[in-house]
């Protein structure tokens, strides 16, 4: 009787202690975590992120988005090398992985994400194995990671040491999880996305994380905290100022800390520096200078004594080549945000431009120690010449100098691309229509000395024939001018100065 007894109590201990395993395992696997590669300015991502970000996420409230922007956040970038290397998931973005697979690309994402979710719970993919997320350990994640779930997410700010983290995410009491913490209670912060930019009600920042969320929100054990100071002076791309946290260390206490952000603009400032300098080596560039003097000596030469067809025709002339470059530029820059599907190209982009622009350089450079006419990527080829001069003989009037200025340009382009095309690829980090008052002053720089040209022509101060010669004589030093520029500008892109 008594091992009978014995044996009814194993079998009700086993039973219970089965129906507890099954309990937790269906716990911990209750949540589908997907991990999210995208870039703020890829195109694709643009039809992808409001997709995942809003209607996903508002219909799967058990989803669990880690994602990694690796356009703005650059320490991301090798993550996404990584990830292929251990999984062969691929270079491109947009890019998710779950448990059960991972989708690339705009199309396949829209067209399976609900069917993945749908399959059943899945496991983080992580570069050291699957873990669900009850068992993930946040502050381990690398790079700096946004974690999405229906109406709430986490930003890695700095390193940290709270585990419980990550609870913030699946409780529904907030102060449960910030009971002993510090944290203080900031204004949301707009999250940008490719598209547009998702704005949250409520935000704390908490030991190295800022947490967002909609709803209801908490109020704080502090006294009323003062108000951040106003930033200070931009010093070396940096600012300051001075924030206030709630501190549980000293009894709920309004303490303050530095806090730092990037300059505004200041970006921008770097990118027009570089255009400028760019904008500059092509404006110097001989080829453009001597097509210009041999259209004036023709339009000269066909009526010597209208001065005013001299001034129009140089106009015009200079007007065409300005349409003209800025509908190359366009394309260039179009080109280079197509090819950013490749994300491996986006990541390694800059510094490719940046030794472009230094080989540029050195082909410069390289003609004013030994002058060659007709220099590979430095001036128009010799075999282009004839047909080229035959074509500006033509021209008459001002309306033709128009005409053949866009026809010309053309030929212009296996002389002056260089430039160009590394100004091209630093625009295409910005969204295209931005792109057009940058590159309207490049093209103005570019077009200045044709304009300088015509009216020092026009005005008699010297003819033609002086604006030739000068050329012809200086040739080398332009040559030198314009490759210690590229050489330079390049060598700081390369380093990572500008």
């Amino acid at each position: 009787m008594a091992k009978k007894i014995l044996l009814l109590i194993l079998i009700t201990l086993m039973l219970i202690f089965s129906i507890s395993f099954i309990s937790v395992s269906a716990q911990q696997t209750k949540d589908t975590c997907a991990i999210y590669f995208t870039g703020v300015g890829c195109p694709h991502c643009a039809n992808v992120d409001p997709v995942v970000f809003i209607d996903t996420l508002n219909n799967y409230s058990n989803l669990i988005i880690i994602e990694y922007e690796i356009y703005q956040d650059s320490e991301n970038a090798p993550l996404l090398i990584d990830y292929n290397e251990k999984y062969s998931t691929g270079l491109g973005i947009p890019l998710i992985i779950f448990e059960q697979g991972y989708e690339i690309g705009d199309r396949p994402i829209l067209e399976n994400i609900n069917l993945i979710i749908e399959y059943g719970p899945s496991k983080c993919i992580l570069l050291d194995g699957s873990k669900t997320f009850e068992n993930l350990i946040i502050n381990e994640l690398q790079g700096k990671p946004k974690i999405w779930t229906k109406d709430r997410i986490l930003i890695k700010d700095s390193d940290s040491t709270n585990k419980n983290i990550k609870n913030l995410m699946t409780t529904e009491n907030f102060l449960e999880v910030l009971e002993g913490s510090d944290y203080s209670i900031v204004i949301p912060q707009k999250i940008a996305i490719s598209g547009q930019n998702i704005e949250f009600e409520n935000a704390i920042q908490v030991d190295g994380w800022i947490f967002q969320w909609n709803g209801p929100s908490i109020e704080s054990k502090c006294p009323s905290c003062p108000q951040p100071e106003e930033w200070s002076t931009c010093i070396n791309s940096q600012k300051t100022r001075t924030n206030y946290k709630c501190s549980a260390e000293t009894e709920y206490e309004c303490v303050s800390y530095t806090e730092t952000d990037t300059c505004d603009g200041q970006q921008q400032k770097l990118t027009i520096a570089k255009l400028i300098s760019l904008a500059a080596v092509d404006a110097i560039n001989p080829c453009a200078l001597a097509v210009l003097t041999l259209m004036l000596i023709a339009i000269l030469t066909y009526n010597p004594k209208n001065k005013k067809n001299i001034l129009l025709a140089g106009l015009a002339f200079a007007s065409s080549v300005f349409i003209m470059y800025l509908i190359y530029g366009l394309i260039i820059i179009k080109f280079f945000q197509v090819i950013q599907f490749l994300t491996i190209t986006k990541i390694w982009l800059y510094k490719i431009l940046g030794f472009a622009a230094m080989i540029f350089g050195i082909l410069n450079i390289k003609d004013f120690v030994k002058y060659r006419p007709g220099g590979a990527c430095t001036e128009m080829p010799m075999k282009m010449r004839p047909k080229v001069q035959q074509i500006i003989s033509k021209i008459t009037s001002p309306r033709g100098a128009f005409g053949v200025g866009i026809f010309v340009t053309i030929f212009l382009l296996p002389c002056t691309i260089g430039p160009y095309v590394i100004a091209g690829g630093i625009l295409s980090a910005f969204e295209l229509v931005k792109t057009i008052p940058p590159l309207l002053l490049y093209n103005l720089i570019f077009i200045l000395p044709m304009l300088i040209i015509t009216f020092v022509v026009y005005t008699g101060f010297a003819k033609v024939e002086d604006v030739g010669g000068w050329k012809d004589k200086n040739i080398k030093m332009l040559h030198l001018i314009a490759g210690i520029i590229m050489f330079a500008l390049g060598l700081a892109m390369v380093v990572g100065w500008v």
